[in-house]
């Protein structure tokens, strides 16, 4: 597969994701008391268990709370609040065994980016995490926001009920691939996007009236609310040129409705003055000032609309759509709003307390292991630790398939740096990953296997069963930002990842590390190749740090889920993790 039809078959993806993101929206606003994210104020990084407050219930089987979603297949599932926002993490909880050894310290598993927990307990003869609690440790898998069974939510019982939903959902979508149904079917399908001229329908005499399905009032009220919103740059969520940016998406989105004809003048002035407007401070006068500019942008539509030339022809219809579809992509950037920098100060210090809580360690100390991004968190946290001089509060550390520098190595996401431009994170707020990849799955995995290259970034020939493949793929992944994607492209540019500030470097502070790290690699991984890993094991001190690969020249061979969910793993590469883990513990 040539590198040009690997970029080809990204844009496709990402365009895909263009048109499907309102779909996904209006599903999700579908999930019974789904709570809209809200926006506070930053939050410094704390270490005790006040600050993050009381701790929240957790539900499980054991009766006395309702049953966990039908997805989920820990022995307990339990929420943990996190500050400075709704969200509930989800922890799936592996109990050891009477029989099994006793060990001194939890076990923490993080995921990758855009997946859930389900790639660690694929089934019970592939479930890493069955595998540590079987020898003994107390094995928890976090759930970061967004991902999986984490929600958004106030009280237990509308979480329980939001949980339910994302899993019936999860099972759906595999179900329906299942038996040949795209998953796009599953969506809502009033999904409107840009207006080819076959597309716009030609009314009869009868129903060019202006009094159907043509309220000014109303639409002259959504224009004022979007533009008040652009003006106070979403309470924070954008800064001034992504305001701007994303303003002017709407204007030229209206101004392909105008397009040829003599009104176009009239709504560029009107442009003009309300782009003036939405650099200026909020206040009373200018709230006026945008309201009549919007009606007499309505207006301008409505003449058009009376002067029934073929091409306005239902231009109201389609300029309230453009509005609704525009208000529905405001809501997701407000809805998907976080980065990586999120998870690393607030969800995974979140979890690590609530698990210190609840297991009580006597040193107070984790163990934990990260499979990919969840690896590229664990070097993050020690970076952040040792440059501050504070204690990690983690016995041992393993990564799988992680690094904090990608320059050196032939990563196939490299490909995605042409695409990575910021403005795309205002085009594109979300990139639905789960729904492309169960999408794309009867092409790779099928005649004439157009997408099969899509499996080999997964797993390597003949290292994953079928169905464990299949359900990895239909269940594991999740939407992600494209404000998270764009910080981890910067992994991929000089000195590696950085702070969303990018003016902290993790790479440079690995070497004050006191923690051993064991860095595990696959040597057929094209996300994460050997050299890759290797770069990031060269920063630590060589007395805290142990490098191993698995693969062999004449095989088997390792791609990046193989190290957890393939079929050797359980035999080769669960072992040498138990032996690292069980020496420091």
């Amino acid at each position: 597969m040539s590198t040009l039809q690997i970029q080809s078959d990204i844009r496709s993806a990402l365009h895909i994701a263009s048109s499907t993101f309102l779909s996904l929206n209006t599903r999700s606003l579908t999930l019974p008391h789904s709570v809209p994210a809200r926006r506070l104020l930053p939050r410094p990084l704390h270490s005790s268990t006040a600050a993050f407050g009381p701790l929240p219930r957790a539900f499980s089987n054991d009766g006395s709370v309702p049953e966990k979603p039908s997805i989920c297949t820990a022995d307990e599932l339990h929420y943990v609040s996190v500050p400075n926002s709704d969200w509930r993490l989800a922890l799936w909880r592996y109990r050891p065994p009477p029989q099994a050894p006793p060990r001194n310290h939890p076990l923490l598993l993080l995921s990758g980016v855009g997946t859930n927990a389900i790639g660690y307990d694929l089934s019970p003869g592939s479930s890493f995490a069955r595998y540590m609690s079987g020898q003994g440790f107390d094995t928890w898998i976090l759930e970061v926001r967004g991902a999986g069974l984490s929600v958004q939510g106030s009280n237990f019982k509308e979480i329980k009920e939001t949980a339910d939903a994302v899993s019936e959902q999860m099972e759906a979508v595999a179900k329906s691939v299942t038996n040949g149904v795209s998953p796009a079917q599953l969506q809502p399908t009033n999904v409107s996007g840009s207006f080819s001229d076959s597309e716009i329908s030609f009314l009869g005499e009868d129903s060019i009236g202006i009094g159907t399905a043509w309220d000014e009032s109303k639409l002259v009220t959504k224009l004022t609310e979007i533009f008040m919103r652009l003006s106070e740059r979403l309470s924070g969520f954008l800064s001034d040129g992504q305001s701007r940016l994303i303003s002017a998406k709407l204007f030229d989105q209206i101004s392909k409705l105008l397009e040829d004809s003599q009104l176009s003048e009239r709504f560029e002035e009107v442009r003009g003055k309300l782009s003036y407007l939405l650099e200026k401070q909020q206040n009373s006068g200018i709230a006026s000032q945008i309201r009549d500019l919007s009606q007499r942008l309505v207006n301008i539509i409505e003449e058009g609309q009376r002067s029934v030339s073929p091409q306005f022809i239902d231009l109201q219809e389609r300029l309230s759509s453009t509005i609704e579809d525009f208000q529905k992509q405001l809501d997701l950037i407000v809805k998907y709003d976080w980065d990586f920098d999120h998870y690393l100060e607030e969800d995974v210090p979140a979890a690590m307390e609530y698990i210190r809580a609840q297991t009580k360690p006597n040193d107070g100390k984790l163990v934990a292991i990260g499979h990919s991004m969840g690896g590229i968190l664990l070097y993050a946290m020690l970076s952040r630790c040792g440059s501050e001089g504070r204690e990690p509060k983690l016995k041992a550390v393993v990564t799988l398939a992680s690094s904090l520098d990608y320059t050196s190595s032939k990563s196939t996401l490299k490909l995605l740096l042409p695409l990575a431009d910021p403005a795309q994170a205002l085009n594109v707020p979300v990139v639905p990953l789960g729904t492309l990849l169960a999408a794309a799955y009867p092409l790779s995995s099928r005649p004439p296997y157009v997408l099969a290259w899509l499996n080999n970034l997964i797993s390597a020939e003949d290292m994953m069963h079928p169905e464990l493949l299949k359900k990895l793929v239909l269940n594991n992944f999740c939407t992600i930002p494209a404000k998270l994607i764009l910080q981890l492209t910067t992994a991929f540019r000089e000195k590696g990842l950085c702070d969303r500030s990018g003016k902290f470097f993790y790479r440079d502070h690995l070497h004050k590390s006191n923690v051993p790290v064991l860095a595990v690699a696959g040597d057929q991984d094209l996300i994460c190749p050997p050299e890759a890993v290797e770069e990031t094991v060269k920063l630590f001190p060589e007395n805290l740090v142990t490098y191993k690969v698995f693969g062999d020249h004449q095989g088997p061979h390792y791609a990046h889920y193989d190290l957890v969910g393939g079929r050797l793993a359980v035999e080769q590469v669960y072992p040498c993790i138990l032996q690292f883990l069980g020496h420091y513990d």
